[in-house]
């Protein structure tokens, strides 16, 4: 393989880099907004888009699209993922029994948290995933990330920017109207994709600066079965023969309620996370992992209506390659 026009959606499976070079080069979008650029896809957000995505509120209605933070989380360890750790630091306790410690009767509590910050619902930065030793927009990996974090592409840099229109495929009830939820390994395509706008209609056509929502079902699996390997085991998401599709589509990001956003396990004899390796350091797109979409995918089932005002800005850690985040749609 050398170029590409269009995906195909044929794979050989025992040339997992063959397959992640072409499409890393046909999709690339360094220099596309500068040499200096930092928030690759989230530049397709602007201005109007924004406020046309603001005209899309007619009730008022809010959803969370976050999972909890807590310690009964899905993570099991790999690379020091684990769930949040939360401690009080003052209690109602620590007040009553000794009321006077502060003047006038006043008390208080306060807590820490300490947890990875893609533990739960959560962005993965630029600075997230490199490509054979080069991050995004041809930086070198070590120039980039080092023991200090991410002192280019941080992900601060897009704290006031995610907030768009965003845009449900609800592909588990599209694809299995039986039980609404699609079984893990289950490769979804770009054939799948359009399918799923062209059923649900013309407020599911994705359009450029969008934040795209893929719904598989596999939450509400885990959430009914127990977490089992949620975290890193196998799972319905993306084919990388959609690369070309999420190129084309200029989508400004893209989240899934899945732990790793593609298909697992990967479509190759040997690989991990190939779809990641293009995406993210080549064509700079943001990604979202662990979100709930099950309140959404009801509610937008219910109405006939998969548009909405989504805000979903991470939490401005400086130098940080992710974020835990709350999204919130606004319908």
């Amino acid at each position: 393989m050398s170029s590409l026009s269009e995906d195909p959606a044929e794979l050989d499976r025992t040339d997992a880099l063959g397959e992640v070079v072409v499409r890393a080069e046909a999709y690339r979008n360094w220099g596309r907004w500068g040499e200096d650029d930092v928030l690759g896809t989230l530049n397709f957000i602007d201005e109007p888009t924004r406020a046309a995505a603001a005209r899309l509120v007619v009730e008022g209605r809010t959803v969370s699209l976050a999972q909890s933070f807590d310690e009964d989380g899905p993570q099991r360890g790999w690379k020091k993922r684990n769930n949040p750790v939360h401690t009080m630091t003052g209690t109602g306790l620590d007040h009553e029994r000794n009321p006077d410690f502060n003047p006038h009767g006043i008390g208080g509590a306060d807590d820490v948290i300490m947890m990875p910050l893609q533990c739960s619902t959560q962005w993965d930065g630029l600075g997230h995933i490199f490509d054979r030793g080069l991050a995004y927009n041809g930086r070198r990996a070590g120039d980039v990330v080092t023991t200090q974090g991410d002192g280019v592409t941080g992900i601060e840099h897009a704290a006031a920017v995610i907030v768009s229109r965003g845009v449900l495929l609800d592909m588990g009830r599209h694809l299995r109207p039986d039980t609404g939820e699609l079984e893990d390994g289950y490769a979804i395509t770009a054939a799948d994709l359009d399918a799923c706008i062209a059923a649900q209609g013309a407020t599911s056509a994705v359009r450029r600066g969008d934040i795209l929502l893929v719904r598989t079902g596999q939450l509400a699996r885990a959430r009914r079965n127990g977490w089992g390997e949620y975290a890193g085991g196998a799972a319905p998401g993306l084919s990388i023969t959609t690369a070309g599709w999420l190129h084309r589509s200029e989508i400004a990001a893209i989240a899934t309620d899945t732990w790793g956003f593609e298909v697992r396990p990967n479509e190759f004899d040997e690989s991990f996370q190939p779809l990641h390796q293009i995406v993210i350091p080549n064509m700079g797109l943001t990604v979202g992992e662990m979100w709930d979409l099950e309140e959404i995918g009801r509610v937008c089932a219910d109405r006939g209506r998969y548009e909405f005002l989504l805000s979903a800005p991470p939490l401005p850690i400086t130098g940080a390659v992710g974020s835990p985040i709350n999204p919130i749609a606004v319908l």
